[in-house]
């Protein structure tokens, strides 16, 4: 039975600039890897370590890239290894197979989400009433699914991120804080389903995964083993469960520490 991994990428696989989190001295720098490219420009890096270990990884096991990105974002995203079979995009709204949406399962999701909780026009309305302008920086619609903002994280008050959970609670979405920005989320919508539904295609006999933020949290709890880094939102709540492990290192050399211990977990329970 094959061993399913299942990562989150931003800050917990793939790191910006802005999170690399490069603390020490320049010449003990790790050499890095630059993964995705916008608009020209380098975005998103691993060691150069991680990436052979990540090249190692989806030879020895169904390795399923695991993100709240759209799937134009992903899609810009070159990881080294093999490229994976699965991965899944928008929190669980679209499970790609062979880069193509999974028509289904993408149905599936829409339904549930109608049956239990607000719509999405409800969610993004409010969030463009009660942002302020001064520290708004871009409103998004995610694949007709999610919305976030894109915020100047310095002047956000955080009572009125407080209160905005708050506010999305009672109508069934979660609010996730992930550097600058600001993600309303349908509470169905969730990575650890796709994760549930490629665990029962492929067989997988053990399932490992990772994850840095509160939208990660469904999908820690649903594996067998799971990791989370020591910076970002599940770090600074101090959040924990019986079998995931919480990392000391930040930033990119958390990367690479998670994909050593994908590889090392991956290669003791297949012998």
């Amino acid at each position: 039975m094959p061993v399913l991994v299942a990562s989150d990428l931003d800050r917990t696989l793939i790191y910006s600039s802005a999170a690399l989190a490069l603390t020490m001295p320049d010449a003990r720098a790790p050499r890095l890897l630059c993964v995705e490219v916008h608009e020209s420009r380098p975005l998103s890096y691993m060691t150069e370590t991680a990436a052979q270990l990540l090249t190692d990884l989806g030879d020895a096991a169904v390795f399923v890239p695991t993100t709240t990105r759209t799937r134009k974002q992903y899609q810009r995203i070159n990881l080294p290894g093999p490229p994976p079979k699965y991965a899944i995009c928008a929190n669980g709204g679209h499970l790609l197979v062979d880069g193509a949406t999974d028509a289904d399962w993408h149905a599936g999701v829409q339904a549930r989400l109608a049956a239990e909780c607000a719509p999405l026009a409800e969610v993004a309305g409010h969030l463009l009433r009660s942002a302020d302008p001064a520290w708004v920086r871009k409103h998004r619609i995610a694949e007709d699914l999610f919305a976030y903002l894109v915020v100047e994280r310095e002047l956000l008050p955080e009572e009125w991120v407080k209160e905005l959970a708050v506010w999305a609670q009672d109508r069934g979405w979660t609010v996730s804080l992930q550097g600058r920005k600001i993600y309303a989320v349908p509470q169905p919508l969730t990575k650890s389903a796709a994760v549930r539904e490629i665990a029962r295609r492929t067989g997988a006999g053990l399932t490992l995964a990772a994850g840095d933020s509160l939208l990660d949290a469904d999908l820690l709890l649903a594996a067998d083993r799971g990791w989370r880094p020591g910076h970002g939102e599940l770090a600074d709540t101090g959040w924990r469960a019986p079998e995931v492990a919480a990392l000391p290192e930040r930033g990119v050399l958390a990367g690479e520490r998670i994909v050593r211990e994908f590889l090392r977990a991956t290669r003791t329970a297949t012998g």
